[in-house]
């Protein structure tokens, strides 16, 4: 995970800007949910049978947590990882256990 040049700190506040080490791969798997959604979408338009649209809404959910899941690595390896080497573990630990608790609904 790298910092923009004009941005002094990595990680710890959301107005901070933090380049994604993964940030093609997450783009296109968002793209490819994107074109799941607009398939459901299309599915409901066209009357098609409850079971196979609820297939394909389980498909989006679980393609939604592996990008979830990539963040959460990539935050725990780059961004709290760092913040506990600088003495600031906790305030980490803690934004990142607040984010999972609200996933987790």
């Amino acid at each position: 995970m790298t910092l923009k040049p004009d941005i002094p700190e990595p990680c710890g506040h959301s107005e901070k800007i933090v380049v994604q080490p993964h940030r093609q791969s997450l783009l296109n798997r968002l793209k490819r949910i994107a074109g799941q959604v607009r398939g459901v979408s299309g599915m409901i338009e066209n009357d098609r049978y409850c079971m196979d649209i609820l297939t394909q809404v389980g498909a989006i959910q679980s393609a939604l947590d592996a990008v979830a899941m990539q963040l959460i690595q990539d935050h725990t390896r780059g961004c709290v990882q760092k913040a506990i080497r600088q003495g600031d573990g906790e305030v980490a630990i803690s934004e990142l256990m607040g984010v999972l608790g609200k996933i987790n609904r």
